[in-house]
């Protein structure tokens, strides 16, 4: 599972890294992420928190090797993005067209890590 791992690193850094922005300059953070809508500071900042704690479980299921969950992180992102889908429809904001963008393709580089390390490791017991 060498492979799903290291695709984990791109779930860490975006997590983490977007969590410090939006805590310490949430306007510009927005500003980045193309936002059409004023959010004011207070919810993107909480959101900046709870990404950062998320970006620190991650980078703990990497460093402890804890494959076992990352099936769940494509579970949960796949949640995710049906979520940032409907609030796109409902608001308009291309705010969350970048933000499936910047999942969808962590859960692109997971998946595709996944299926060839599950292949791989098929196909190793299987020689055995």
């Amino acid at each position: 599972m060498q492979t799903t791992r290291l695709s984990l690193y791109y779930l860490a850094a975006y997590l983490v890294g977007a969590g410090v922005a939006l805590v310490a300059t949430p306007g510009l953070a927005l500003t980045l992420l193309l936002s059409s809508g004023h959010y004011g500071d207070v919810m993107p900042r909480l959101l900046g928190v709870v990404l950062f704690a998320l970006g620190v479980v991650i980078v703990q299921i990497i460093r402890h090797r804890v494959e076992a969950l990352y099936t769940t992180t494509l579970a949960v992102r796949s949640a995710i993005v049906l979520v940032l889908a409907g609030l796109f429809l409902e608001s308009r904001d291309p705010l969350f067209i970048s933000l499936i963008v910047v999942v969808g393709i962590g859960m692109i580089l997971t998946g595709s890590s996944y299926l060839r390390d599950r292949r791989r490791a098929y196909a190793s017991t299987a020689r055995a």
